[in-house]
């Protein structure tokens, strides 16, 4: 069911809104700046393993390997028995974060569904091609769903994707279709507001200089620097652009966008392909522009909530269905600590 918004909420994303407008946006116009930003993100998260051992939570770092792939992991342990796992793949326009930035939200997300969450470091596309950022996360999703982790054996897994991290999460999903007996094993995907057509959907097109939070003006020219060698019949092949692939076979999703985002249309489009294979609950909350669940309103607060208890009500379901479980072992995969 669809997560309600009353009119405070909304009174306070507006006035946060207003702030907004007075704020540099995130555009990719070159790839140096993204580079800078890396840089002083790494720098702002100094101290990160600390703050969440003081809220109880263990803290543990892995690499990944599959034949010359290596994927940093980075594993939050709740204390008690774990019901559930969140593989979770940040955002960042491709080009900046790592498996640290989404600490504060997967906290939450480990306290309050008590559940492994294991956020995927993969390469940026300042240093590698984007298929190399796609391989990246399908091994790290294959890895833990053919038992990475053996104590996750016989849980329910959750993907969570936002922004680029929603385009990379739904690319893994359609990519584990050639393992059916590893997609079988997750229970439902959460999509914050991704990129699901490279060439850019109307929304995109549309966006102007007043977006907020992004910068629309070089939004359509960001998408074509990230795949500088395609034209944008190239960029919409379903092996890039999830909207245009295959669904079959794709677990329950949570999908959720802003109408201030002009990432608009990419939910909306492919929560109603999806819809035709599998649950889909979509939100689309008025003023909410991208990236809205980091700030500091109700709104945000009550979206990551409902997403709590939409991946707790996913492994309920899971655990009652006595799933199979995660395979305990997986040929040609290797963990080194």
């Amino acid at each position: 069911m669809p997560m309600p918004i009353d009119d405070a909420m909304l009174d306070e994303a507006r006035r946060f809104n207003d702030k907004l407008a007075h704020m540099p946006r995130f555009g990719i116009r070159n790839r140096w700046a993204p580079r800078l930003m890396q840089a002083l993100l790494r720098l702002s998260q100094f101290g990160a393993d600390r703050k969440l051992r003081r809220r109880g939570l263990l803290v543990e770092r892995r690499t990944v390997k599959e034949g010359r792939i290596k994927v940093p992991v980075r594993i939050l342990r709740p204390r008690g028995p774990a019901t559930g796992v969140i593989l979770d793949i940040h955002g960042g326009g491709w080009v900046i974060g790592n498996a640290a930035m989404n600490d504060a939200l997967n906290a939450g997300y480990a306290e309050a569904c008590n559940a492994i969450v294991v956020s995927v470091d993969y390469r940026l596309a300042t240093h590698a091609p984007l298929e190399r950022l796609m391989d990246d996360c399908l091994v790290a999703a294959r890895w833990l769903l053919g038992g990475g982790l053996p104590e996750c054996a016989g849980l329910p897994v959750v993907m969570i994707g936002e922004s680029a991290g929603g385009h990379l999460a739904a690319v893994t999903l359609q990519r584990l279709q050639a393992a059916p007996e590893l997609l079988r094993q997750v229970a439902g995907a959460v999509l914050y507001y991704g990129v699901y057509d490279l060439a850019g959907t109307p929304s995109v097109h549309a966006a102007g200089p007043d977006t907020l939070v992004l910068d629309g003006t070089c939004m359509v020219s960001g998408l074509r620097m990230l795949t500088p060698d395609l034209d944008d019949v190239a960029r919409r092949a379903p092996a890039l652009s999830p909207l245009f692939g295959d669904l079959a076979g794709m677990p329950p999703a949570l999908m959720v966008v802003g109408e201030a985002d002009p990432l608009l249309d990419d939910t909306l489009e492919l929560a109603q392909r999806w819809r035709a294979v599998a649950d889909v609950e979509l939100n689309r909350l008025p003023d909410a522009p991208h990236g809205f669940i980091h700030f500091p309103t109700a709104m945000a607060q009550a979206t990551c909530v409902h997403a709590q208890e939409w991946m707790r009500a996913r492994f309920a379901e899971a655990g009652a269905n006595t799933s199979p479980g995660l395979t305990k072992t997986s040929r040609n995969l290797e963990l080194s600590a």
